[in-house]
């Protein structure tokens, strides 16, 4: 299966608190910055409510490399939070993103 037909769902959770992160925020937001540049990471963002940690949609990666990019968040490298991780296969895909979907 090609990587660019498999989306992964990256749910972020707080190992503590939230505050416990704030030390590592600066570091973790690079981290995002660097994977929306390259194109892997297509959305990330905080939950509601922001204690509940966050998401990234990653794509274009197979499931080994995304467990690896996951491992190397600031974040998790500090034990402040850690990732649970969904893949599915883009089965449907609305017009706006196929060109991003290949």
């Amino acid at each position: 299966m090609a990587a660019e037909s498999v989306l992964h769902l990256l749910r972020l959770h707080y190992t503590d608190s939230e505050e416990d992160a704030a030390p590592f925020v600066a570091a973790h937001v690079e981290y995002l910055r660097r994977h929306h540049a390259d194109g892997t990471f297509l959305v990330s963002g905080q939950t509601l409510p922001t204690s509940d940690g966050g998401v990234i949609v990653a794509h274009g990666v197979d499931r080994d490399a995304v467990e690896a990019l996951s491992a190397q968040d600031p974040f998790v490298v500090a034990g402040v939070a850690r990732y649970s991780i969904t893949t599915v296969t883009a089965g449907r895909v609305h017009p706006a993103l196929a060109g991003l979907l290949g």
